[in-house]
């Protein structure tokens, strides 16, 4: 008989109210009064949950397309996803986690073949300028770092970041003596740095000097070494990238830089060391080389044989024997 009397399943549309209500509840309540916000946080985080759960299903249920649809349109069209972001300093660390992830889900979610989270993000940047901000809030740091990155799938979230220069707030966030913001800014900096091909190359075409005046200075140049060996990563990823190019030529054909480069394959840690000769060996595979890298390269051939010569990996890599012989055979032959 106990079937009959089964509270019936809520809709995704009144879930997503109910969910709303409660936020709006909360953020204006901040304080306890009569154990009444302690009652409605209890319900905020079954709802959330309840959320989290049609989003992702669980190990028994996949999500049905259908019931996600409904929450996503409804999120958008009742502001939710700006009052649940907003809210989540207040929130209790587990409802903090589950509502973070719900953010992170419904950048991924199509509504009638749309992502419609990256129209109201493009419409609504003070959002983002609240994510990127989130890393000054250590307690909150790392849970606006992940809503951040999956924001940053939409190629309008990513050219917002760049085009407004708020790209250069990364270079405080890496130097946060918390290793693990530091590391969380990183990632989030490479997923901004990499993902979007087109947006990333126009923003180095028009912002070259000042973007790697600040990334050499303030990250490869860093005494940090978790610092320095991801940036001096990311520097080879971006400029390996093929629509990078005209970048990475301008990047190889400055004097400034090589010796930035000459000394990172100084470095004692092997890990940066190897890192940076991916980007030293664009510098000597450069077939137009300006004269003052070729001085500086003969100037300092006898000590860079002997440097190459001796970095050797961990494990047997075939390719990296292999650039590293043309390099070396490169150098070599310059007088």
């Amino acid at each position: 008989m106990k079937t009959l009397f089964k509270s019936k399943p809520r809709i995704p549309a009144e879930l997503v109210r109910h969910t709303r209500d409660l936020l709006v509840y909360v953020d204006a309540n901040p304080k306890p009064r009569d154990g009444k916000r302690d009652e409605k946080m209890i319900e905020l985080c079954k709802y959330i949950r309840e959320l989290k759960f049609i989003l992702y299903g669980d190990n028994k249920t996949e999500p049905v397309a259908d019931a996600c649809a409904q929450l996503t349109h409804e999120f958008f069209r009742e502001n939710t996803l700006r009052v649940l972001i907003v809210c989540i300093p207040k929130l209790n660390l587990e409802v903090q986690k589950d509502a973070t992830q719900v953010v992170a889900n419904l950048q991924r979610q199509q509504v009638n073949s749309r992502l419609i989270a990256a129209d109201y993000l493009e419409a609504n940047t003070d959002l983002l300028d609240l994510l990127i901000s989130g890393y000054e809030d250590m307690d909150n740091a790392l849970h606006y770092g992940l809503m951040l990155r999956e924001c940053i799938r939409h190629q309008c979230v990513a050219r917002y970041i760049l085009e407004s220069n708020q790209v250069n707030k990364f270079f405080d966030y890496i130097q946060n003596p918390n290793f693990d913001i530091a590391a969380d800014a990183i990632k989030t900096l490479k997923e901004l740095m990499t993902r979007h091909k087109s947006t990333v190359a126009e923003y180095l075409s028009k912002n070259f000097d000042s973007f790697f005046t600040e990334f050499n200075s303030r990250l490869l140049s860093s005494p940090n070494y978790l610092t320095k060996r991801a940036s001096v990563k990311l520097l080879g990823d971006m400029l390996l990238d093929r629509s990078n190019s005209a970048t990475m030529v301008r990047y190889v054909s400055s004097k400034d830089h090589l010796i930035i480069l000459m000394n990172l394959l100084r470095e004692s840690s092997k890990n940066i060391q190897t890192e940076a000769f991916h980007v030293f060996k664009l510098f000597v595979a450069n077939q137009n080389k300006p004269p003052e890298i070729v001085t500086i390269l003969i100037a300092n051939k006898r000590k860079l044989l002997r440097l190459l010569d001796d970095l050797k990996l961990d494990k047997e890599d075939e390719q990296f024997e292999a650039d590293k012989a043309q390099v070396i055979g490169e150098i070599a032959t310059l007088h």
